[in-house]
């Protein structure tokens, strides 16, 4: 496989945070669906971060969900932006394989330079543990048994279980179901509102049945984000 190292450093009173990206690899889901992931290391002397080595794995979507919970806790500032997602990405072409790398790297500088952000126990999940996006959101809650500092510690040592690995695609999955839910009840509300404002008894009730159907069965197949 391509590897493809980009590394930066900033020094600020003899503290360092040295990131680097590389080593894309690709991961098969199934037969028919596959993603891309790729090594993050971090080397610091910063009081910042709990361990001073780590090496994570990290995919797209991940990435994705990282910069939206940096956003909620930094309002005011503009975050910089993602590589933009490919439906064609292939780590055959070594363009792209580049421009992504570099672009995750150029997001993780401008994101660890900004010392606001480093406050943000979502991302030193990201960074330093192998917890998937959903117990990453439940940890920095206080929502699990284990704390923020815990998860960290023991991530490199089989903390988190085989099983709690593999479903870390399926929670990635759940995430963006879960997202695309919760734009489309305020949607299913305004029709509602529609129907009950109906001129024609006969249709409004047919139409009302029709809602009351779709409603129970979103309530039903909704994804919880935890």
């Amino acid at each position: 496989l391509l590897s493809f190292d980009v590394i930066v450093c900033f020094e600020n009173l003899q503290e360092t945070i040295s990131v680097c990206v590389r080593n894309p690899r690709l991961c098969k889901d199934d037969l028919w669906h596959s993603h891309v992931d790729y090594e993050i290391c971090l080397q610091t002397n910063s009081m910042c971060f709990r361990k001073k080595t780590s090496c994570v794995r990290r995919r797209y979507s991940e990435f994705v969900w990282l910069r939206h919970c940096l956003e909620q806790n930094a309002l005011v500032m503009e975050l910089p932006k993602l590589p933009p997602r490919n439906p064609f990405f292939s780590l055959k072409n070594t363009e792209q394989v580049v421009q992504r790398m570099k672009g995750f790297q150029e997001f993780l500088e401008s994101v660890l330079h900004t010392t606001f952000l480093l406050s943000d126990s979502r991302l030193h999940l990201f960074l330093q543990s192998d917890l998937s996006i959903t117990r990453m959101s439940r940890c920095a809650l206080g929502k699990t048994k284990y704390t923020v500092a815990e998860a960290i510690q023991r991530s490199s040592s089989g903390f988190t279980s085989r099983s709690e690995k593999s479903t870390c695609d399926s929670d990635c999955e759940r995430y963006r179901l879960w997202r695309k839910y919760h734009t489309i009840v305020p949607q299913l509300l305004m029709l509602n509102l529609l129907l009950k404002s109906a001129a024609i008894p006969p249709i409004a009730a047919l139409l009302r049945r029709v809602w009351d159907i779709v409603w129970t069965l979103r309530r039903e197949e909704a994804p919880s984000p935890s």
